[in-house]
């Protein structure tokens, strides 16, 4: 913050107060920068070898259903591993019942059998999951 008084003694009451902005708008420069490299990371941990297809970028949102199919057809619900497809028909059943409703994206692992990864088409099916998507790797060449 910054004061300065004026040169001419006569206008005595009269002080001129300015914020200064520049620290602030640095700081949040820095944050928004952080926040753009470090979201890209956090979105998934399970390791899986991804489809490689020509395909249109998105942006992730916060709320998005991330369910991950890796080679031996174990499925995840982000990052936890679920036992039974009971357990995925239950928990996409409640995010169906969510307003406004999620996107639900799917990791299947190229190596895996569709078979697994059209049980969670079916499933989400099923619970009346309105928007699915998959997630795939660009092609090398690109």
């Amino acid at each position: 913050m910054a004061i300065r008084y004026r040169q001419n003694a006569e206008d005595g009451d009269a002080l001129i107060a300015e914020i200064n902005t520049t620290p602030l708008v640095d700081v949040m420069l820095v944050l928004l920068i952080i926040f753009l490299i470090t979201i890209p990371v956090v979105n998934s941990s399970v390791v899986v070898d991804l489809p490689r297809e020509p395909n249109q970028a998105r942006e992730s949102r916060p709320d998005n259903v991330i369910v991950t199919v890796d080679a031996t057809g174990a499925t995840y619900w982000f990052d936890t591993r679920l036992p039974t497809q009971q357990d995925l028909a239950e928990l996409l059943a409640r995010v169906a019942q969510m307003r406004p409703q999620p996107e639900l994206h799917i990791r299947g692992d190229a190596r895996g059998s569709y078979e697994h990864v059209g049980r969670v088409v079916f499933a989400a099916q099923q619970a009346g999951i309105a928007r699915v998507g998959f997630v795939t790797e660009p092609p090398e060449g690109r």
